[in-house]
C-alpha cells in the first residue's frame, strides 16, 4: 500500500473538486490539524485511507487537550524534542485523554489511528517505564480502536512486535534502514499486514544522492515495506524510491 504522511500542517483539499498529490493509497495526518475541517472526508472521496496520527506517550503542550494532563504523570523530557515529556502510560488519568482522543478520531472518520511514543521503555523516560507497560497500553488502546471500528498501528517499538503483533493492523517504522532494524519488521509483512517506512536522509528534501537513497531503500525493499523518503519535521515533500517527488498542497497557518 503506497502512502504519504504530512504531519505539520492540515492539506488543502478542494471541497468541490477534490484532488489531491501524490495519488496513493494511504495518507497518514495529524488527527488535531484535520478535526476541524472536510480533509478526511474529501480524502475519502478520493478513495484514500486515513491514518491519524496522534501522541499517545507523550505530552504537547500545544495540544488543545493539554490542560487535561496531570503535573504528576508526566517525565523527562524527549531527546531531540524539548517541547513534549514522556507521560506514565499506566495512569488512568493517561488513559482517559487517550480515549478521548480515539473517540475523537472516530467521530472526525479516521480509518486508522497512529499513536505515538510508545517506546518510553527504550528510552530515559523518568517514570520507569518497561516493555510491560507498553504491552498493557497497546492492549489497552487496541481494545478501544476495535471499538470504534479503527485499525490500529504499532510505532516503532520492535522490542514488543511479537507481543502486540496480534493486536495491530499495520507497522509505521522510522529509520528502520539506518539503525538496520527492518528485519524485525518483516513479521508484520509475514502476517499480511503493511508496514509504512519513513526514512529522514541527508540532503531531504530534493538534493539526496543516489547513494542515500539505496541505503534507505535497499533493505525495505527487500522486505516488501511502503517506504517514503522524508524531512523529520515531516512536510508535505516526499519522495519515494522510484525517484518519484511529490509537494501535497497544505494549509500554512501562523501557528500549528
Amino acid at each position: 500500500m503506497s502512502w504519504q504522511i504530512i504531519l505539520d500542517y492540515p492539506l488543502r483539499i478542494d471541497d468541490e473538486n477534490p484532488t489531491v498529490e501524490p495519488d496513493v493509497d494511504v495518507y497518514d495526518i495529524d488527527m488535531f490539524l484535520s478535526q476541524n475541517n472536510t480533509v478526511i472526508a474529501n480524502l475519502h472521496k478520493l478513495g484514500k485511507k486515513v491514518i491519524c496520527y496522534f501522541s499517545a506517550g507523550s505530552y504537547e503542550p500545544w495540544r488543545p487537550d493539554a490542560h487535561k494532563f496531570l503535573d504528576s504523570d508526566l517525565g523527562n523530557t524527549l531527546a531531540g524534542w524539548a517541547n513534549e515529556r514522556w507521560l506514565n502510560i499506566s495512569s488512568p488519568s493517561v488513559r482517559a485523554i487517550m480515549a478521548s482522543r480515539i473517540e475523537t478520531a472516530s467521530k472526525v472518520g479516521c480509518d486508522a489511528i497512529d499513536p505515538d511514543n510508545v517506546d518510553g521503555y527504550q528510552n530515559d523516560s523518568g517514570l520507569d517505564l518497561t516493555a510491560a507497560s507498553s504491552i498493557q497500553f497497546l492492549n489497552f488502546l487496541a481494545g478501544l480502536a476495535r471499538e470504534h471500528n479503527l485499525a490500529i498501528g504499532l510505532k516503532n517499538s520492535l522490542d514488543i512486535i511479537k507481543d502486540v503483533l496480534h493486536l495491530v493492523q499495520f507497522s509505521v517504522n522510522e529509520e528502520c534502514a539506518n539503525y538496520h532494524e527492518c528485519s524485525a519488521f518483516s513479521a508484520f509483512i509475514q502476517d499480511n499486514k503493511p508496514v509504512f517506512h519513513v526514512e529522514y536522509p541527508a540532503g531531504a528534501p530534493g538534493a539526496i544522492s543516489a547513494k542515500e537513497q539505496q541505503d534507505s531503500c535497499e533493505a525495505s525493499g527487500a522486505t516488501g515495506f511502503s517506504t517514503v523518503l522524508k524531512t523529520l519535521e515531516l512536510t508535505s515533500w516526499v519522495e519515494y524510491c522510484s525517484g518519484q517527488t511529490a509537494n501535497t498542497s497544505v494549509i500554512i497557518t501562523t501557528a500549528v
